[in-house]
């Protein structure tokens, strides 16, 4: 097992993906700071990403699908209450995350998807941007010639950050354009529960990030959840799920996932299947990068 250091325990610990994550976690940090809430930090810190497209990867200045316009994915959750919104394939708003809460606020759902969910947030009064163009967008996809066998991944990367906050309860988000070059529709594991996110606020939470297929099929934080619950270390925890899955997809470890988790107890982990991650956590108003290296295989 990768050795990872604790972060020190006061105040809330959190824990995002990639080095663009330590902005999220400052911005979080800042929130909860000035009164906000676990669940106004989560959303505060990963709109701060939306914003500046962070990687390409994030919000609307992320990549775009094939037919050349981002969709955007987004959950959160908030582990006292059990409270769940989530978002998927929507187009023009400005802040998906901010749709996933809404959701999880003000409608009896837990998720919605593409023109409903668009529908849902302008009813919202959420910020979107002109979308009057995508009409033509569509059409021009469905009526070209295209290779069903052309490779659709061109990029994939997610803001997830997850909490603990200093009253000992748990919260968590993420948001994504999702694979570059995905087909229109296409739904990665960002916005799904259980899989690129899952909390349990009595045990902990794990968040993912990388080629959703990959981590979806497995139901891979949810699985990372269960073994915190069993007694491994969030560390041991997210590599044993890289293993796991590993074992047995036809890929092996070309998996191109990465896992990221915290426990009650503010301990952390993070993993990757094939490549070094680097990876954010703060606590106590500090934050820095980290990284881990691919898992040893076996």
């Amino acid at each position: 097992m990768q050795e990872t250091p604790e972060p020190a325990a006061s105040g809330p610990v959190m824990i995002a993906t990639w080095p663009f994550g330590k902005l999220a976690v400052d911005a979080a940090a800042e929130k909860v700071a000035a009164g906000g809430s676990g669940l106004d930090g989560i959303e505060e810190g990963i709109r701060l990403i939306e914003s500046l497209g962070s990687d390409g990867s994030v919000g609307l200045a992320g990549r775009p699908n094939a037919a050349g316009y981002p969709q955007l994915d987004a959950c959160i959750v908030e582990g006292p209450t059990r409270g769940a919104g989530s978002v998927g394939g929507m187009e023009g708003i400005v802040h998906p995350i901010t749709a996933a809460r809404r959701v999880m606020d003000s409608s009896r759902h837990v998720m919605l998807v593409g023109e409903g969910a668009r529908w849902f947030a302008l009813e919202q009064g959420l910020e979107t941007v002109d979308v009057s163009d995508l009409a033509a967008k569509k059409a021009a996809w469905v009526a070209r010639d295209r290779d069903p066998e052309e490779p659709a991944e061109k990029g994939h990367d997610t803001i997830t950050l997850l909490m603990l906050d200093g009253n000992g309860d748990l919260y968590g988000g993420c948001s994504t354009s999702g694979a570059g070059g995905k087909l229109p529709g296409r739904v990665g594991d960002s916005p799904i529960l259980g899989a690129g996110l899952f909390v349990d606020n009595e045990v902990g939470a794990a968040g993912a990030t990388g080629v959703g297929e990959n981590v979806m099929r497995y139901s891979a934080t949810t699985v990372i959840v269960e073994m915190m619950r069993q007694g491994m270390h969030p560390q041991e925890a997210c590599e044993a799920m890289v293993h796991r899955i590993a074992a047995v997809d036809p890929l092996g470890y070309q998996l191109d996932v990465c896992f990221i988790a915290i426990d009650k107890q503010g301990r952390t982990g993070a993993a990757a299947s094939n490549q070094r991650f680097p990876f954010a956590v703060g606590a106590g108003g500090r934050s820095e990068v980290r990284s881990v290296e691919a898992v040893e295989r076996p």
